[in-house]
């Protein structure tokens, strides 16, 4: 089993988690409330340089605001962070001054550095965040308005993206005219997430039934049948791949929900786990690489914090792997994480590729911890 070091005495879980929490309340939120924040829009900036200045912005995303909403619910109620639901309550409303399409309906992708709108296509993994984002908030308030805004997204995901064939498409244009894309696996993956966190807030039958569907029709579109792993592409499609990090993901999502432990994708995402385990991360360090051909051959070698948050989030809800979650906690805070915040991007010799601090990345390691802190 991959492992991050072989020192004799192996910590304590409990008090590495402790130590990656502690960093995360103490250096990562920081940053977002105060040289991440764009006061004059009421948005998050898209990125941090190394020095906790804001890239200059190109523009601000849709699913950058709905991350951050989540990243602020999540911590509405902790003492250290007695403002966080005047932020979160910020961000759900610019989430709708800003990126809501009052003529066609949906959300818009991004807006100018003005705060206009820029990219005005009609993206899903945009609304499966809005979706995920407001279903934390309004567990948090109650308030009416994000239940509202809840069912709104639910039912422009259900009406407009349905593909027809059991999936839904990944972008339309701006008036919801087809784009051709079809399904990708990515935004599903976030489609599932979203219908499991609305589940998680409320009895919901029609959220159910499109859980259910989105399992049973993605097996049957996107698992290789030789291997189970969850391509990135439709089984049909040519230059497919897949991604270990996608893998973790989706097996934690599934084991997430005892109703689903039944089901073929469960069992394919169960076997998949091992061979993304065997083929995509590093026996001496722990890292997961970025891409995979079908044959395990390494496509692209970066290692991102995300996917290395994923395993780390997939390992604590997998029992007959637990044995190495010290060491994939360490390998976590000794590679990516820095008294400054973290590095997002190492390339295949293990040296920082990026330098920048994306504000989307506070969800993956929000995510990670809640997982962590549920498991131990």
């Amino acid at each position: 089993m991959p492992h991050a070091s072989s020192s004799a005495a192996k910590p304590e879980p409990l008090s590495v988690f402790a130590s990656i929490q502690e960093h995360f309340l103490q250096v990562v939120v920081p940053l977002w409330q105060g040289p991440g924040w764009n006061a004059q829009l009421a948005l998050p900036y898209e990125a941090l340089d190394a020095n906790h200045q804001p890239l200059p912005p190109q523009r601000y995303r849709a699913m950058a605001c709905a991350r951050q909403l989540f990243l602020f619910s999540s911590l509405i109620g902790h003492p250290a962070f007695p403002d966080a639901t005047a932020r979160a309550a910020a961000l759900f409303r610019s989430l709708q001054q800003h990126f809501h399409d009052g003529e066609h309906g949906g959300w818009f992708y991004s807006i100018d550095p003005q705060g206009r709108p820029q990219d005005r296509r009609k993206d899903l993994y945009t609304h499966a965040f809005i979706i995920f984002a407001c279903a934390h908030y309004w567990a948090r308030v109650k308030e009416p308005l994000a239940e509202s805004v809840l069912n709104a997204a639910l039912k422009v995901v259900a009406e407009r993206f349905a593909d027809g064939a059991g999936l839904y498409e990944a972008s339309l244009e701006e008036d919801w005219s087809t784009l051709g894309s079809g399904p990708l696996q990515n935004p599903l993956m976030h489609l599932a997430e979203a219908f499991l966190a609305t589940l998680s807030v409320r009895p919901d039958p029609e959220t159910q039934a499109a859980l259910d569907g989105l399992v049973v029709h993605m097996q049957r579109r996107f698992i290789d049948p030789a291997t189970g792993v969850m391509l990135e592409k439709p089984l049909e499609a040519v230059d497919n791949w897949y991604e270990p990090g996608h893998q973790f993901e989706w097996f934690f999502l599934l084991q997430s929900s005892p109703d689903l432990h039944n089901t073929p994708l469960y069992a394919s995402l169960d076997r998949a786990f091992v061979l993304a385990e065997t083929q995509g991360i590093d026996q001496e360090t722990g890292a997961v690489s970025a891409m995979l051909t079908l044959d395990g051959e390494i496509r692209d070698g970066t290692q991102r914090i995300w996917a290395q948050a994923e395993y780390l989030r997939a390992l604590a809800v997998r029992p007959e792997s637990k044995g190495d979650l010290s060491n994939q906690m360490m390998a976590l805070q000794q590679r990516f994480l820095h008294a400054g915040g973290w590095h997002e991007c190492l390339d295949a010799n293990g040296q920082v590729s990026r330098n920048d601090m994306p504000s989307t990345t506070p969800y993956h390691l929000a995510t990670c911890y809640i997982g962590l802190a549920d498991a131990l």
